[in-house]
């Protein structure tokens, strides 16, 4: 058999090629690269000063260079045939006992048609990749511009990205490098601007080639834009959240309006997001909140965002209630309802302190995680219900259980938030065994889970057969009454009337 090495051959100058790279491709039996339909291969043209005499050239030209294409299979039925035919003819070179050399540019495996023939060749021949400079390290070398610094952040990004997604990501990262241009241009170019992002964003074309050019994005025209482009933009650029206020100070400048928005965006579709909510997150300049909450808010120009973790919910209050005492338009995000469990009571917590006094709170509702669960299992909330959180994190494990024992013993469904997390582990069956005690073994249970998103369940089971090792922090638990009941197609209902 034949040894089959993927080669990077770095961006575009021959000289940016390894040693390595350079030392098999001089020894090679078959040189195989890949090239567009009517092209010449880009590879090809960088490696070709080390083709050694009578070698075989093995052309991989693709069908399509769009997603158009007349196939039973569309673009991805094209594409995979056409792996597969160069599988074969890759493979019956190897078989053949020839090595054989596929070319990529840039690395191999960053962004490159080579790793689709690895994948499905290495497991049966002699198999190495060899790295080549990626085309980004190349960019901000021509532009010789730092790209991170310390503790920033790196995101490389695909400019083929929904615009809104493209733009969510770029407010996030610190730096970023933006690939696939050409066509995508403009979308791109509309979310660095949405972003914030687009002064300091620097366009690179043909990068260490001899046409390179580099100039800022907004000045690039985008029909002149080709594929083998990129952006940069680097992590000096990122604004740095506006916060001017020293708490304690006796010569703050209050402004008269300083207000915080606590808004609450329901379970997850964006079809549960009130209004009310949606234009307020439309008109504010700051949104901070739990980093998958954050994400849920559509970036747009001037928008700044504050994500940080999971138990820093004062630290987020008082951020929103600092940046609105110097007068900036802020929202604090929760998921489902902010005052469920959410960063409502937070955001009060935090302005007791004397100098938010002059700040005023608005909690704007959404749907909360109790109704989605609710309406999704049928009416099973319909009489009286109480609401427990099973985290033990800002209350100690006997008042939850107290508190649970007087719920079941005055026979009221309960909804059951935060049931278990990974340090928590036991509480879902220490519920169960509670509530046992004063609940039949048939007692309805709803599960819930990811309510509201793609990978939404909903499991109507029994109190005995609940299985507690099956619950996580994605689920909610609705545990009936003795009245609450099953229809025969499986929804649950609570009658409003006592017996």
């Amino acid at each position: 058999m034949g040894r089959f090495r993927v080669v990077g051959v770095g961006p575009g100058d021959p000289e940016l090629i390894t040693l390595k790279a350079a030392r098999l491709i001089e020894s090679a039996d078959v040189v195989a690269y890949h090239q567009g339909v009517g092209k010449s291969s880009n590879a090809r043209r960088i490696a070709s000063g080390l083709f050694p005499d009578g070698v075989l050239e093995e052309v991989l030209q693709y069908p399509v260079t769009t997603g158009v294409v007349d196939h039973p299979g569309g673009y991805d039925g094209a594409m995979s045939d056409f792996y597969d035919d160069c599988e074969r003819r890759v493979g019956a070179h190897l078989e053949a006992a020839r090595d054989v050399v596929l070319l990529a540019e840039g690395d191999p495996l960053f962004y490159g048609s080579a790793m689709y023939l690895h994948d499905r060749l290495s497991s049966r021949f002699d198999t190495a990749v060899v790295p080549g400079v990626p085309a980004f390290v190349a960019a901000t070398a021509t532009a010789g511009i730092p790209l991170v610094r310390h503790t920033d952040v790196l995101t490389v990004l695909p400019g083929t990205l929904p615009v809104p997604e493209l733009a969510r990501r770029l407010a996030d990262t610190d730096a970023a490098i933006i690939m696939k241009l050409g066509r995508t241009f403009p979308g791109v170019r509309d979310a660095l601007e949405q972003a914030g992002r687009l002064d300091g964003a620097l366009y690179v074309e043909r990068a260490s080639m001899a046409e390179e050019r580099y100039l800022p994005v907004a000045d690039v025209d985008p029909a002149s834009v080709p594929y083998f482009s990129l952006i940069v933009v680097p992590g000096d650029t990122k604004p740095l959240p506006v916060v001017e206020v020293r708490r304690g100070t006796r010569s703050l400048e209050v402004t008269p309006a300083a207000e915080v928005l606590v808004v609450g965006l329901g379970p997850g579709p964006d079809a549960w997001l009130t209004p009310e909510a949606s234009d307020a997150l439309a008109e504010v300049g700051h949104v901070i909140g739990y980093a998958p909450y954050v994400d849920r808010v559509p970036q747009r120009a001037g928008l700044q965002r504050h994500a940080s973790g999971n138990t820093v919910e004062v630290d987020r209050a008082r951020l929103a209630l600092d940046l609105a005492l110097a007068g900036e338009k802020v929202a604090v995000v929760s998921g489902g309802d902010a005052g469920v469990f959410g960063m409502a009571s937070a955001v009060f917590e935090a302005a007791e302190a004397p100098e938010y006094a002059a700040v005023s709170i608005r909690v704007l509702p959404g749907v909360s995680a109790v109704q989605a669960v609710a309406a999704r299992a049928g009416a099973p909330v319909g009489a009286d219900f109480a609401v427990v959180s099973l985290s033990d994190r800002l209350k100690p494990w006997d008042v939850v259980e107290k508190r649970v024992r007087a719920i079941a013993e005055a026979d009221l469904v309960m909804a059951v938030y935060n049931p278990r997390s990974r340090s928590r582990t036991t509480q879902v069956a220490d519920l169960q065994q509670i509530l046992l005690e004063h609940r039949a073994p048939e007692t309805v249970v709803v599960v819930g889970r990811d309510i509201g998103r793609a990978e939404e369940s909903l499991t109507v089971t029994t109190l005995a057969d609940l299985d507690p090792e099956s619950i996580d922090m994605k689920c909610l638990l609705i545990i009936g009454a003795s009245s609450t009941r099953v229809t025969p197609t499986g929804q649950v209902w609570t009658p409003r009337f006592v017996l």
